[in-house]
C-alpha cells in the first residue's frame, strides 16, 4: 500500500492523497519518507474499525476513491487469532463500506488475495472460480468479500475486487517469507522452512503492483473482480536456495543445505495458487520487472532498512504450530 500511495501522491499532484493508517506493529511511516511533506498528502492514524470515526472522516474529507488495503495479512499469525482477524478484515470492512456508500464514493476497490480460491495442484483459477479458504487469514478475506460485493448488488454502488498473488520489494514487514528469508540470511541465520518447504508460490514485484492498481483505478468496471497475477512460480525451498545463492555467494548444494532449517508445517498450506490474469492483460496491464531484478533491489533494500520497524527482530521467529481456529476470547 505504501507504493501505491508513494505513486499517487508522485503522480497526481492535482489529487489530495489521504493515508489511513492505524500504525500496527507491521507498519512503518519511514516507507512514506519520500511524499510526507508533500502538499498533495495527508496522514491520518486511525482504525478502520471504528464506525463513528470512519463516518466523520468521509464527512470532513471530500473523498472520491477508496482503495481499501487495510487488514491483518498474515496467515500463520490468523491461525493463533482467528478472531482478530475476523474483526479487522470483515467487520472493518463492513464499516469502510458501509461509510463510502453512504459518502457516496465515486469508486471502492477492495484489495483481496489469491488465497479466498484456496490450493490447487492444476486447475487454474480465474475471478468466477468458486471461493475455497483454507485457513483464517484467507476465509477472512472472502467473507469480506460477499460484504464488498453486496454493496453492488443491491445499490450499484461501484465496487471491484482485486485478488493477487504474492507480493515482494521493499518497504514489506519482514515476517512474510521473502524478506524474512533475506533478513535471517543476512543476520547469519538459517532460512526456517515450513513442512516439505515444495509449496509454489507466485511472487509479484511491488512496482507491478503499483501499475496493476493504476490500471484498476481507471480502467476496472465496477462490480467487477480481477486477477493480479503472474507467472513467475517458485517452491519455498528453491527460493531459499536462490536468496542463499546471492547473499551467501556459494552454489554448492551441501553449503545451501546448512542454512535450510526445515520444521513442522502449519496447520493447512496451501501447495500453490495458479491465476489467470487474462482479464488485467485486457486492461493494459502486465507485469515487467523480471525476478532478478526484483529480487537484487530487495536484497539491497533490506540491508539497509532492516531495523526500521521497533519489533523487526521478532518477526524473525518462527512461528509456533497451533491447533487451527481455537479460541475462547475476544480481540
Amino acid at each position: 500500500a505504501s507504493h501505491v500511495v508513494v505513486s499517487l501522491v508522485k503522480n497526481y499532484p492535482n489529487y489530495l492523497i489521504i493515508n489511513l493508517d492505524k500504525l500496527d506493529y507491521c507498519a512503518s511511516l519511514k516507507n512514506l519518507e519520500t511524499v510526507s511533506e508533500k502538499e498533495n498528502y495527508k496522514f491520518i492514524q486511525g482504525d478502520i474499525c471504528e464506525p463513528d470515526f470512519i463516518k466523520q472522516l468521509f464527512k470532513t474529507e471530500k473523498i472520491d476513491i477508496v482503495l481499501h488495503f487495510a487488514a491483518q495479512t498474515h496467515v500463520d499469525l490468523s491461525f493463533w487469532h482467528a478472531l482478530e482477524f475476523t474483526y479487522v478484515n470483515v467487520y472493518g470492512t463492513n464499516v469502510l463500506v458501509a461509510a463510502a456508500h453512504e459518502a457516496n464514493v465515486e469508486k471502492f476497490v477492495y484489495v483481496s488475495t489469491d488465497e479466498v480460491y484456496g490450493g490447487s495442484t492444476d486447475e487454474e483459477f480465474d475471478e468466477s472460480s468458486p471461493k475455497r479458504p483454507t485457513n483464517p487469514y484467507a476465509s477472512s478475506k472472502a467473507a469480506a468479500e460477499c460484504f464488498v460485493q453486496s454493496y453492488w448488488e443491491r445499490y450499484q454502488f461501484p465496487v471491484v475486487i482485486t485478488r493477487s498473488s504474492n507480493v515482494y520489494g521493499p518497504h514489506q514487514y519482514p515476517e512474510k517469507v521473502i524478506p524474512k528469508f533475506i533478513s535471517l540470511l543476512q543476520q547469519n541465520r538459517k532460512c526456517c522452512i515450513h513442512g516439505s518447504g515444495l509449496q509454489r508460490r507466485n511472487f509479484l514485484y511491488a512496482a507491478d503492483v503499483v501499475e496493476a492498481f493504476l490500471t484498476v483505478l481507471k480502467e476496472g468496471k465496477p462490480g467487477e473482480i480481477y486477477n493480479i497475477g503472474t507467472n513467475f512460480e517458485m517452491s519455498i525451498a528453491q527460493l531459499a536456495k536462490e536468496l542463499i545463492h546471492l547473499i551467501k555467494k556459494t552454489s554448492s548444494e551441501s553449503e545451501m543445505e546448512h542454512w535450510m532449517d526445515y520444521v513442522k508445517d502449519r496447520p493447512t498450506n496451501d501447495l500453490r495458487y495458479p491465476m489467470n490474469s487474462e482479464k488485467m492483460h485486457n486492461l493494459g496491464w502486465r507485469p515487467k520487472v523480471p525476478w532478478k531484478e526484483g529480487i537484487q533491489k530487495t536484497i539491497e533494500w533490506y540491508k539497509e532498512n532492516f531495523h526500521n520497524w521497533k519489533n523487526s527482530e521478532k518477526a524473525l521467529e518462527p512461528f509456533p504450530v497451533t491447533e487451527p481456529f481455537v479460541q475462547l476470547c475476544g480481540p
